[in-house]
């Protein structure tokens, strides 16, 4: 069992260690927790690659200290100008994978340029060196990469850019044998030489658009140039003592806050941890929340989303008086994908970041853009080829987007950041870390490491059921059942929870660092 792990001048956390020690090591060449961040996330796109890259999307909660102020960043690209609903004229839905899934301009690179330019010491150059070591010499091949490309091998097959890439000599490349991106390297090295606008504008552009192209995709150079990632206020609400804070649509972030205020409602100090009142209590407060997101969460350019109401106490209230212990309410949801990492970073001068990125599902939408290495998104494919769903897909917005990276504060100042993957299970896991950490007094690795569940459909799942580790002791699952759960009790560290990470920090300014240990990740603080 993972302990937690504190440190006195700084903390990282990621789900892959050569990502976490990245960070480390920018923070050790005079760094901030910005810089640092940015040099995690890129790491992330080369060892994590079936999980995240340059080709997707990612939010980001940016503390500054001397500011006192926390922003986030909407990191996330909109569809194409030509991608309309008549392109799918005969399908039910947009394809989950292939090039018909590649419609929305990934936006990541954008939110790095933003994060540096606002608050970083270092420069683009200096903070991808890890990244651009680990791609062009190669790095060990984690557990988690392997298990998810043995798992995804005809999709893999099935795009010969992708084939060359992950399937080295048309095999699954072994655990810990090494594993070189050269392309991804030069790719990344072009970015360090010539900045953002290399991506969006430049060379770089032209031949992910041509190689798009040329495979029958509909984004265009004039989509990518148009692209902008925007700072905004983030979202907060009470939750105890405690501010939480959660970035604003098309993020399902409010969902987070949601399900808080409804729990606000209970004593959970009166509710013995790990009882099947418990999961049931959390259980229910996500599907209430959920049906509200489901009824409203879109680009909130395309549509009023009525957060005021959504996030008031009396509203909580209402939804938290609807909960019955006797019995389960259902809720209909629709499959969602999960390829996703969330890490945080904290400097000694106070500075916090946590922050989220994905390609949506394993390698995305399984396309990689010629001989860049960059693995492009499918998280346009949730878009709703309705036109009268709230999520309609029309060209130039943004998708329904599952990332919620989170802080908590206490009394003005950081005292947890937190995130996990998973899609539907984002907002539900990160309310049982949230929960153990403020309401039960767990350290993060506690909170992370105890029994988790998933309720619906995340990660493309055909059924809806709570799927709970199998740790959790027999009359809690039986009990769940009499109430009506459709419990599916799964493996004692099941893949399916998603990896969640956090860090926070206590009166005495020690940071505690916690990593899931079902991922590959590390806590690295000094």
């Amino acid at each position: 069992m993972k302990k937690v792990i504190v440190g006195t001048k700084s903390m990282v956390v990621s789900p892959h260690y050569l990502a976490s020690q990245a960070g480390e090591r920018i923070l050790q060449q005079g760094g901030n927790a910005f810089d640092a961040a940015v040099a995690v996330s890129a790491c992330l796109a080369v060892v994590y690659p079936h999980m995240t890259g340059l080709g997707g999307d990612s939010f980001w909660l940016a503390y500054h200290a001397e500011k006192k102020k926390v922003r986030s960043y909407n990191g996330s690209g909109r569809s194409g100008s030509k991608v309309t609903r008549d392109k799918y004229k005969g399908k039910e839905a947009i394809p989950f994978r292939g090039i018909e899934s590649v419609i929305t301009v990934p936006g990541m690179v954008d939110s790095w340029d933003a994060v540096l330019r606002e608050y970083g010491r270092m420069s683009l150059k200096e903070v991808l060196a890890p990244a651009i070591e680990y791609a062009e010499n190669g790095f060990p091949v984690s557990n988690d990469q392997y298990e998810n490309t043995v798992k995804s091998i005809e999709l893999l097959q099935s795009d010969k850019d992708m084939a060359k890439v992950f399937l080295p000599e048309g095999k699954v490349p072994n655990t810990f044998s090494k594993f070189v991106q050269k392309n991804l390297g030069c790719t990344l090295q072009s970015l360090a030489d010539k900045g953002r606008d290399d991506f969006y504008k430049g060379d770089l552009a032209k031949r992910i658009i041509s190689s798009i192209q040329k495979k029958g995709g509909l984004l265009t150079e004039q989509d990518f140039a148009a692209h902008q990632g925007e700072w905004s206020e983030p979202l907060s609400s009470t939750y105890r003592d405690y501010t939480i804070f959660q970035v604003p649509p098309n993020s399902q972030g409010f969902v987070g806050l949601m399900i808080l205020n409804i729990l606000e409602n209970f004593d959970l100090s009166a509710i013995p941890h790990e009882s099947y009142e418990y999961y049931h209590l959390l259980v229910e407060a996500v599907k209430k929340s959920f049906q509200d997101r489901n009824n409203h969460l879109t680009d909130p350019v395309w549509h009023n989303i009525p957060l005021e109401k959504l996030l008031s106490k009396e509203y909580a209230k209402e939804l938290a008086a609807s909960i019955s212990f006797d019995h389960t309410c259902d809720l209909p949801t629709q499959p969602v994908g999960s390829d996703t990492a969330h890490a945080a970073v904290v400097d000694e001068d106070g500075n916090a970041v946590s922050f989220i990125q994905s390609l949506y599902f394993e390698f995305g939408s399984g396309i990689i853009a010629g001989d860049t290495g960059i693995t492009m998104q499918n998280r346009g494919s949730f878009f709703s080829l309705d036109a009268d769903h709230i999520n309609a897909l029309e060209p130039n917005k943004r998708t329904f987007h599952t990332l919620m990276p989170a802080m908590a504060f206490k009394e003005d100042k950081p005292y947890v950041l937190y995130g996990t993957q998973g899609g539907e299970g984002q907002p539900q896991t990160q309310t049982v870390m949230i929960t153990r950490m403020l309401d039960y007094g767990m350290d993060p690795q506690a909170a992370i490491s105890g029994p988790r569940f998933v309720w619906g459909r995340t990660w493309g799942e055909k059924t809806q059921e709570l799927k709970i580790e199998g740790r959790v002791a027999n009359d809690v699952l039986e009990k769940l059942q009499k109430l009506g759960h459709s419990v599916n009790r799964v493996d004692d560290y099941a893949g399916i929870m998603g990896h969640a990470n956090a860090i926070l920090i206590d009166e005495q300014g020690f940071f505690y660092g916690g990593v899931d240990p079902r991922s590959d990740g590390a806590a690295v603080g000094r």
